[in-house]
């Protein structure tokens, strides 16, 4: 029996959870795994649910949280370490950064076989400044350097990571798209659609606009607001734009659509006909596309984000910033639309175009879902990562 100790940034809702729990299910009854993980941030909403959903338990280490702190990151590290020397594994998978530094030097101190580690995303641009990201550079190639190997989630991402950051060599680097179980959203279901639009007070021919996520800078909302402005001007009759989500900018982009002359629902204050609804977060989301028309994007950096995945899954047509492996999975005019960041006028003239056309909508929907149900299965996910385990204990 290989053992298998999995270890993930923190338990919050997106797709790190998903990816740590399918492969914690479902390798193969040659691998035995444990799963260990940080806690959610107070502005974000846990992800346990979706561990319980498919029959799997996480740890909590407290002490393991998203900003960095040096007496708690001291005390994650000596737990792990720990966790390490108790239970053996033959393997050590980290995922994401935060567990990726910690998890990886605990497996290096505890002389642990096979070492590997899966960017979801990386902090290498737009996070933060450029003294602290020499420094997360520095750190990364120093680890990657004593992986055994590293998954990157998309071809673009590969090239960022060993050529354009030059964090880890090609050859180390293995190309293994997320996976997961897209078949709630896959299925139609009318019904639902109406019971949403209902629920949200949105009439059937208006145009629901959506984005999905949480609330920080980085998935750069303040973009989102001024799109929805703009377009709202052309043809505000038609249009309602939905914030799914919550955290630490909410209030400030609330109070950028008001200053933009847009009315606003909240889950404090609603209001039936407001013209951007703020829901929070959501967690039946298969509800949230079942009702929309449109989902939009407009991060800063992404890896390949899970939002995006799940619409053209519902078969609901995206508009995106091209950033991270998006480019991967939606090609600009077939898949659906790509644009620069904070290009304002091209992302609202494409969400304009797209409004104005239903039958365009349905196109690109078809494209996408088509490419989407056969590219991110879990199964698949599995499948290749239990190769890429059975390799690295080989050699």
């Amino acid at each position: 029996m290989t053992k298998v100790l999995r270890i993930i940034n923190r338990f919050n809702l997106g797709g790190p959870t998903y990816n740590a729990g399918y492969l914690t299910k479902h390798l193969s009854s040659n691998f035995e795994t444990r799963l260990i993980g940080g806690p959610n941030e107070e502005s974000e909403t846990d992800s346990l649910f979706i561990l319980e959903s498919i029959g799997v338990e996480g740890e909590i280490i407290e002490e393991m949280r998203r900003s960095i702190h040096p007496l708690n990151d001291w005390r994650a590290f000596l737990k792990l370490r720990k966790i390490i020397k108790e239970y053996r594994p033959d393997i050590v998978h980290t995922h994401a950064s935060k567990a990726g530094t910690l998890g990886r030097l605990a497996a290096l101190c505890t002389g642990v076989k096979v070492i590997v580690h899966t960017y979801h995303g990386h902090v290498f641009h737009s996070y933060f400044s450029p003294i602290k990201t020499f420094i997360f550079k520095t750190i990364e190639r120093f680890l990657a350097k004593r992986s055994s190997a590293i998954i990157v989630i998309s071809e673009l991402q590969k090239m960022e990571l060993c050529h354009q950051f030059k964090i880890v060599q090609e050859k180390k680097a293995h190309v293994i798209p997320l996976g997961f179980d897209l078949s709630r959203f896959s299925t139609p279901n009318p019904d639902l659609r109406t019971a949403f639009r209902a629920e949200y007070s949105i009439r059937q021919d208006e145009i629901l606009v959506v984005i999905v996520g949480r609330m920080a800078p980085i998935k750069n909302h303040a973009m989102f607001i001024r799109v929805a402005s703009h377009t709202l001007q052309h043809i505000g009759n038609k249009l309602r734009f939905m914030i799914v989500g919550d955290g630490e900018t909410r209030a400030e982009i609330e109070e950028l659509a008001i200053t933009n002359n847009m009315t606003i629902s909240t889950p404090e204050k609603l209001n039936p006909q407001a013209q951007i609804i703020f829901t929070s977060w959501i967690l039946d989301v298969e509800r949230v596309y079942s009702g929309a028309d449109i989902s939009v994007l407009t991060s800063l950096n992404e890896g390949t984000p899970v939002s995006l995945i799940e619409s053209i899954a519902s078969g609901v047509p995206v508009i995106s910033t091209e950033v991270g492996g998006i480019a991967d999975f939606v090609t600009d005019g077939i898949h659906g639309y790509l644009t620069k960041v904070n290009d304002d006028l091209l992302f609202a003239a494409k969400l304009l175009e797209l409004a104005n056309n239903q039958q365009l909508r349905s196109k690109l929907a078809a494209n996408g879902q088509e490419k989407i149900l056969k590219i991110f299965d879990y199964r698949r996910l599995v499948t290749d990562v239990e190769k890429l385990y059975t390799k690295l204990l080989s050699e």
